[in-house]
Order: structure tokens, then sequence, then C-alpha cells
């Protein structure tokens, strides 16, 4: 069993990627949100239990997390490759994902972290705007929809999201810099970053990291 990590902060293209390496590759993409709302439709016990936290207005302890993820991890054959998306986020999560991998016989092989300056970041994510009506994605630069503020799909209004201004964001990624920076330490010391240079179109990021796999 083997595991890569995609790490980069808001607005690096950490989702982008993993969906185009899960196309080019036999990677499963784990996402933490994905399968905390798995686990809460299943209405498996530690699904409950996460239940009871969100539904209280707090977060989900990382406890719970980790365990929802080795629920996921012991669906797969020995052999499975893993693919984390933004997790983990803290030094804490990243010890208890490799305990983890440990008790199922696997690894970390990669730890892939997507290199993009602050200034992109911050036209990346002001730039989103988002469908009220259907939730369709686009941005005023790089996806315009075909009439300014106004969705291709249903002609619904599109909006800039409360976390999508530039104050937000920065406050984002001030927050996302301080809590990788040990995480960032723990990898490093281990072997395991890549830096990938994410400033430029999906492919090319995506070209680079499958590169590193064929080096």
């Amino acid at each position: 069993m083997e595991a890569i990590i995609l790490l980069g902060g808001p607005g690096a293209g950490k989702g982008t990627l993993a969906e185009s390496l899960k196309q080019k590759t036999d990677y499963l993409h784990v996402s933490t949100g994905d399968m905390l709302r798995a686990a809460l439709k299943s209405g498996s016990p530690v699904g409950l239990e996460a239940k009871s936290y969100m539904e209280a207005g707090e977060l989900v302890p990382d406890s719970v997390i980790l365990r929802i993820i080795e629920e996921r991890i012991a669906q797969e054959p020995a052999g499975a490759r893993f693919m984390f998306d933004g997790f983990p986020r803290t030094l804490e999560q990243a010890e208890g994902l490799e305990a983890i991998l440990e008790k199922h016989s696997g690894t970390i092989t990669h730890v892939f972290k997507l290199d993009v300056p602050r200034e992109t970041l911050l036209q990346r994510l002001t730039g989103r705007r988002v469908c009220k009506a259907c939730g369709a994605v686009y941005h005023v630069i790089n996806m315009p929809p075909q009439k300014e503020g106004v969705c291709d799909v249903d002609g619904g209004e599109l909006y800039q999201r409360a976390d999508d201004s530039e104050e937000t964001i920065l406050n984002r990624l001030e927050v996302y810099e301080k809590q990788t920076a040990p995480l960032i330490d723990h990898y490093q010391q281990r072997g395991l970053i890549r830096d990938i240079d994410a400033d430029q179109d999906a492919e090319k990021t995506t070209t680079l990291v499958l590169d590193v796999f064929n080096g």
C-alpha cells in the first residue's frame, strides 16, 4: 500500500491536480470532505460521532477524522495506492496518518508541495464566481461566463462567496502557512517533499508530477 500527499494553500490547484491524476494513474483520490460526507450518509458509528460535532457547530476532532480515513483505507486491497488531497493539515494529523498506513503495511512515497505566488492565489480566488442556482463555478479571467454575471448553464445569477474576498483570503493564507510550516519540515526531514511549480496551467502542473513518478 502506497500513498502520496498533495500540499498547497487555498487556490493552489490541489483538487484540479487530483482529478487529473485520478484519470491518468491508478491512485485513489481521498478527500477528507468527501469521506466525511460519505460517513455521515452511511450512518456508521464514526459517521454519527462526526455528525454530533458538526450539529453542535464544532470542528470534527483529528481522532474522528483519522478513524474515518482508516475505515476508508481498510476497504481497499493491500496493493492500493492513495492520493490525499489537502490532508494532513497538521503535524498531529500527519503522525496519525503514518500510524494508520504502518498498520496496513503502507508508506508515503511523495509529498507534492504546490508552489504558487501569493499574488496568483489572490487572483485565482478573488476572481471566482459561483451560480446561486446550480453552484457552477466560473472565473472572471480564467473561465468567464458567456455573459457577465450570468450562468451559462441555467441563467442563474453569479456571485462572489464571502470567503473569496481579498481580506478573508489573505487571512486564510496566513493561517495555512503557520499551520503547515511544521508539517513541511516534518516531510522535508524524511526526504519526501517534491516542490512543484503550480503557477501555470493545470496540464503542465500534472506533467511535472507525472515526471516525478517516471523519473
